[in-house]
Parts: C-alpha cells; sequence; structure tokens
C-alpha cells in the first residue's frame, strides 16, 4: 500500500493515514493508527482481527456511518469528508449495503416488508416488486409473507443480504456475516456473496473468523489499531466448497504480500 492517493479508476475505495481515537477516563485509545486501505472495483476483501483490533471501526469508516479524526477517505474518488449530509446519507442507502451479524431486521415486520423499507426511504414507485425480486434472488421467494420469528438464522441473514442489495448498491459491507450461524449455513451465506460478488459488487467482510477471511481474495489484518498484514488467498468458490472451508477443510491457499496489495 502507498502513503499517497493513487488516482486509478479501478480503486473504490482509497483511504490513507485514517486515526480514531477515544477517551476513556484519562486514557486516550487510537482505535485506528494511521491506516491506510485501497480497495479495487469488484474485490471481495476480508478485514480480520481480534476483538477490540479496529476492524469494525474501520468498517464503520468505510460505510461513511463515522468519520475520522484525521486522514482522508475518498469514496469512488469523492473526498468523503466534503460531503454534505445530504449527499452522504444518499451513499448509505444507495451506493452502500450493510449486513450485520444480528440481521438487524424489525421483529413485527414481513421479510418483505423489512427488504422494502431502504425503497422506501427514497419514495421508490415499484418498492414492493423490487424488494419480492431481491427475495427471490436469494432463494426466499417462498417466504416473503414469513414474519423474522419464523425464520431460521440462515433465512434471516438472507433477508438481511436481500435487503442489502434491494437499492442495487455496488459496495456491500458486511460486519461478522457468519457470526451467527451454524457451519451449513455460514457456507451458503459465503456462496450468496460470492455470487454477489461475480456479479461486479465490491464486497467487504470484516471478520474474526480466518476461514471466512479464506473465502475472500485479499486480506487486511488489523492489530492494535494498525494493518499488520495484507494477504492474497485463492478461494474456492465452487458450490460445497464455502461450507468445506468453513469447517477447515476447503483447499484454499494464501500468500503473505507483507503491507501492500
Amino acid at each position: 500500500m502507498t502513503d499517497q492517493p493513487d488516482h486509478a479508476d479501478d480503486h473504490v475505495i482509497q483511504a490513507y493515514g485514517l486515526e480514531k481515537r477515544y477517551s476513556i477516563g484519562d486514557s486516550e485509545v487510537r482505535a485506528l493508527d494511521a491506516v491506510s486501505v485501497q480497495v479495487r472495483r469488484g474485490e471481495m476483501l476480508a478485514i480480520t482481527g481480534p476483538s477490540g483490533s479496529g476492524k469494525s471501526t474501520l468498517m464503520n469508516i468505510l460505510g461513511c456511518l463515522d468519520s475520522p479524526d484525521a486522514g482522508t477517505y475518498l469514496l469512488d474518488g469523492d473526498d468523503v469528508a466534503k460531503l454534505s449530509g445530504d449527499r452522504l446519507a444518499a451513499i448509505r442507502n444507495r451506493k452502500i449495503g450493510f449486513v450485520f451479524q444480528n440481521f438487524n431486521l424489525l421483529p413485527r415486520l414481513s421479510a418483505l416488508e423489512n427488504v422494502e423499507l431502504p425503497l422506501l426511504y427514497s419514495a421508490h414507485r415499484d418498492a414492493k416488486t423490487v424488494a419480492r425480486k431481491a427475495l427471490e434472488s436469494v432463494g426466499l421467494g417462498n417466504r416473503l409473507h414469513h414474519e423474522t420469528n419464523q425464520l431460521s438464522g440462515g433465512q434471516l441473514q438472507r433477508v438481511a443480504i436481500a435487503r442489502a442489495m434491494v437499492t442495487n448498491p455496488a459496495i456491500i459491507l458486511a460486519d461478522e456475516p457468519t457470526g451467527n450461524l451454524d457451519s451449513h449455513a455460514g457456507g451458503e451465506i459465503m456462496e450468496l456473496f460470492h455470487s454477489l460478488n461475480a456479479q461486479g459488487r465490491t464486497i467487504i467482510i470484516v471478520t474474526h473468523d480466518p476461514s471466512v477471511a479464506r473465502h475472500c481474495r485479499g486480506e487486511v489484518r488489523i492489530s492494535d489499531g494498525k494493518i499488520v498484514a495484507t494477504v492474497r488467498h485463492n478461494p474456492v468458490a465452487r458450490a460445497g466448497a464455502a461450507e468445506a472451508s468453513l469447517n477447515g477443510h476447503g483447499d484454499v491457499e494464501a500468500e503473505v504480500l507483507g503491507s501492500r496489495f
């Protein structure tokens, strides 16, 4: 990775020298300490590290949910720090889709109604049809009107992915998307991410699980707020391989590249 901005068109994310600090009592914690990362358009990237390493803080900044105390973040060439609140809200609603470990679905709404929500914020004319197609694309066409308490963990995560996809975002950010799932359901979710990536979407997955990271072409490892390594993997994306890898049996190779992709 470089220390100066590279305006190459194939980079959808360019972040340089990001810092994030929190005060706890009389102490200052550096959640991010001069972190630089670049993500190419269409990349499938994992951000890994132990709890408290700063990986979720980095994801929140990349997703325009938080801002750094220092550093530069270019999203599609735009300096995020210079964007208005309305522009940032539009980016979060249309350009970036979010998937979370705990699904973040509304319990009294059906799967279809949950997926419709991002479209309602933008006054989409045909929200119900678009939401139905999104659910069908993740294999839940027969669960449209089921409420969340009628769905399994894997199905709930599929609803969450459909909701993330419904505005057709170019980027999907997923925070521990398999963390609450068994290996079979987790494998299915990873295969779904592979499918979305094959369609050209940029996928960034935050995880503490090395077996999930090995499904991504690139991996950024964070510890104590700093990038300690970047890795290139040769992921296996064929049917059934995702679950095998989550069980520790995938034939995945990795090359450690130090500080650069």
